[in-house]
């Protein structure tokens, strides 16, 4: 059993920020379940692009609003508490913040806990994360 409090990750190699957005990486896969478990925050006003072009992530929205925008399909999608998207076509996407986001995450196959978005918003392959 596991048993973990955003509490005790804050301020750890857990919790991750870059710019406008902070990941508290919950569960690992260093943690051997075969997922990875986030709480993510991201900034009022800002505009973040992302591309997971080796994880599907499924995104639950707990606070906030803002707008998801599919980069590939031009389709725009409000977000706010109680909105689920998932990337299972690993999907370009824009996430824009009108009020703070706050959304629990999960990432298949698991991210290590290392894992920083390149220039063009994409996390490596699993299995170059050294």
């Amino acid at each position: 059993m596991i048993v973990r409090t955003t509490a005790e990750i804050t301020g750890t190699d857990h919790d991750v920020a870059d710019g406008t957005w902070r990941s508290k990486r919950i569960i690992l896969a260093g943690d051997g379940v075969g997922f990875s478990f986030h709480e993510t925050t991201i900034d009022a006003g800002s505009i973040n692009e992302f591309h997971y072009q080796h994880h599907v992530e499924a995104v639950w929205v707990v606070e906030g609003t803002g707008t998801l925008t599919n980069l590939e399909t031009g389709q725009q999608h409000p977000l706010g508490p109680g909105t689920m998207y998932l990337l299972n076509g690993h999907e370009r996407h824009r996430v824009t913040c009108a009020e703070q986001l706050r959304m629990l995450c999960v990432f298949n196959p698991p991210v290590t806990g290392r894992e920083v978005h390149d220039e063009n918003g994409v996390y490596p392959p699993p299995e170059s994360v050294a």
